[in-house]
């Protein structure tokens, strides 16, 4: 990994919203701060994603001073909405546990998601991410938590493995749909200057001062069919996936990441492979 370098950072302070592509970030023990610290939810507390409505791959959040969000999408007026003061907590129900939550104050923040997706939803943010959510436990450390998103803090993900899924997808066997850029896969952290697939063997990186475990690969979901930009959907690139990198009965790209240590990661760092026992 002589050459690899961080090449860029994408943090989603609304979950399933857009990301945003910072030059720096700072890595908490649950993730890059402020990342997937709001979710929509539906009024079984369910967490609503662009599995369910694709739409939410056209709305941004802007992340405030204090983790409050401007919230914009085609269509509507943004708003702002603050941290929510109250302790009052809500269920939040995941893919594979249910963990507590706290409702915007304000209802206009409800009634803003409801209206753009022309469904009754709600608002709630992660108050405490250290003590909320433990990672799922068979891939767990004791203590590790992680907020909002999927099951793990970060996900990484490579140029040259995208170069070569592209390539798998120009030779398959429909009209192609690529080719795709990174943000199907919506990563927290993109590496160039590595061979293709190199992160599988990863057990764990460095980047920069920041050290990070390999936890496991990233089986990918419908998401990744959803054109970040249209909201539309095609095969690709689970068709490829599926033809191709299907490891432990899932189609994986990418690998998902727990923090070792704190401290700020910059788009340029040096990305280096850990050893097993986690030295360099």
């Amino acid at each position: 990994m002589g050459n690899a370098r961080l090449q860029s950072i994408h943090v989603h302070p609304v979950k399933a919203f857009r990301g945003l592509a910072p030059r720096d970030a700072v890595v908490e023990p649950w993730g890059l701060a402020g990342d997937r610290r709001w979710v929509v939810i539906d009024d079984g507390g369910k967490v609503v994603t662009q599995r369910q409505q694709p739409r939410l791959a056209l709305a941004a959040a802007e992340l405030l001073p204090g983790g409050g969000v401007r919230l914009s999408a085609p269509g509507m007026d943004a708003l702002t909405v603050p941290v929510p003061e109250a302790a009052g907590t809500v269920p939040v129900v995941m893919p594979r546990d249910k963990v507590e939550g706290v409702p915007a104050e304000d209802p206009a923040a409800h009634a803003w998601c409801s209206a753009y997706l022309g469904a009754d939803v709600r608002l709630v943010h992660m108050d405490d991410p250290a003590t909320r959510r433990p990672v799922d436990p068979e891939y767990a450390r004791p203590g590790e938590t992680v907020s909002f998103a999927d099951g793990y803090p970060l996900l990484v993900t490579t140029v040259a493995s995208l170069d070569a899924l592209n390539s798998l997808i120009a030779r398959g066997d429909h009209a192609p749909e690529g080719p795709l850029p990174m943000n199907r896969f919506r990563p927290s952290l993109v590496v160039a200057g590595t061979e293709a697939w190199a992160e599988d063997g990863w057990p764990g990186i460095a980047v920069g001062e920041v050290a990070f475990r390999v936890a496991k690969p990233c089986g990918r979901c419908v998401v990744t069919t959803t054109h970040q930009g249209t909201a539309e959907r095609g095969r690709e690139p689970l068709h490829s996936l599926g033809r191709h990198r299907r490891i432990g009965g899932k189609l994986v790209f990418g690998q998902n990441l727990v923090p070792l240590s704190r401290g700020t990661v910059r788009v340029g760092d040096p990305v280096r492979m850990l050893e097993p026992d986690g030295s360099l």
